[in-house]
């Protein structure tokens, strides 16, 4: 499963090969309230096809219909901008007013598509500099933590995967939560040193390690763009991971199991150094309460409560949440 971003890169590089011409739109501005954030893309062909997302929808058509009665004409980058009078607002579905800005990049061979693809096949996190004079186009490697800009003339998107998943354990649950979190732009490694558990593991895009998962954790050197999840039920395993992550500055440290389990796994790390505030860090239940059940309810879960961490949604408010679930 890929992520949004990759999918429209891949849909558009397959356009190209097979001699259309399209465009590759990128929101690269918002004001008030908008449907999508800043970096995300669509890409439509000259025939009207379009792939990915800059709007609840009204946007796309209004592109789509303007390149089916003009057809793609454009040589150059242009920026557009949608929703800035009160009647575009209520004619594109622009919510509150909301107002969105636009890069429209016509593609060709010389886009660097391919190479970009190439790149993040090898899960390198790549910058993408447009010269929007221009539409010359070069990659470079950007930096943990780089954000879309425009500066000079030149707008630089960010490609590949954003953020670290690192799982403990090969099983069902660990299946679904890696497919998921790709999709999410996760770069995510599954460490399991059992054998039988490794066995018939086929994920693409997803690397199976059979090493100590403290190793591991030691090894990634977590910063804040990491995530361990501990899935395995065995303390041998789960707590050697979860005593170096609770080290480290993963901004997401997480163990399944039940409160009472969860509460013995604490008293456990005790014994390993760890103090209070690191212990406090531990997030298990692991999840949003949904009432999941099934490995892949669980999975969802999991991925809930770490997109609200990420995205800094305070502690009383997930509590909220879930217990209007209970």
């Amino acid at each position: 499963m890929d992520s949004i971003d990759l999918e429209v890169l891949k849909t558009a590089a397959g356009w190209i090969g097979a001699g259309h011409r399209c465009e590759l739109i990128t929101v690269i501005k918002t004001w008030g309230s908008s449907p999508r954030p800043i970096g995300a893309t669509l890409a439509i062909c000259d025939d009207g096809r379009v792939v990915g997302s800059v709007s609840g929808g009204c946007i796309e058509c209004d592109l789509i219909e303007r390149v089916r009665q003009s057809g793609i004409t454009r040589t150059v980058p242009e920026i557009v901008s949608y929703g800035i009078t009160a009647d575009e607002a209520h004619r594109f579905g622009l919510p509150c007013g909301g107002t969105i800005e636009l890069a429209i990049e016509p593609l060709s061979s010389a886009s660097t598509i391919i190479d970009l693809l190439e790149r993040l096949d090898r899960h390198e996190l790549v910058a993408r500099n447009l010269k929007l004079q221009t539409g010359e186009v070069t990659l470079s490697p950007a930096p943990a933590g780089a954000v879309q800009q425009i500066a000079d003339g030149v707008l630089t998107t960010i490609h590949g995967p954003r953020w670290r998943l690192f799982i403990i354990g090969a099983g069902q649950p660990s299946r679904f939560l890696a497919q998921v979190a790709t999709a999410m732009d996760y770069y995510v490694t599954v460490c399991d040193p059992r054998e039988e558990y490794r066995a018939g593991w086929q994920l693409p895009g997803v690397q199976l390690v059979h090493s100590m998962p403290d190793d591991l954790v030691i090894e990634a050197r977590l910063d804040h763009r990491s995530a361990v999840v501990a899935l395995t039920h065995d303390p041998k395993l789960d707590d050697l991971a979860l005593m170096e992550a609770l080290k480290s500055d993963a901004f997401y440290v997480g163990a399944i199991g039940s409160r009472v389990n969860n509460a013995k796994r604490r008293e456990r790390l005790k014994e390993f150094d760890l103090n209070d505030e690191q212990l406090a860090r531990l997030h298990g239940p692991i999840g949003i309460y949904i009432g999941s059940k099934t490995p892949s309810e669980i999975a969802i879960s999991i991925l809930a409560e770490l997109t609200a961490i990420k995205n800094g949604v305070p502690q009383q408010l997930r509590v909220k949440h879930a217990d209007g679930q209970a």
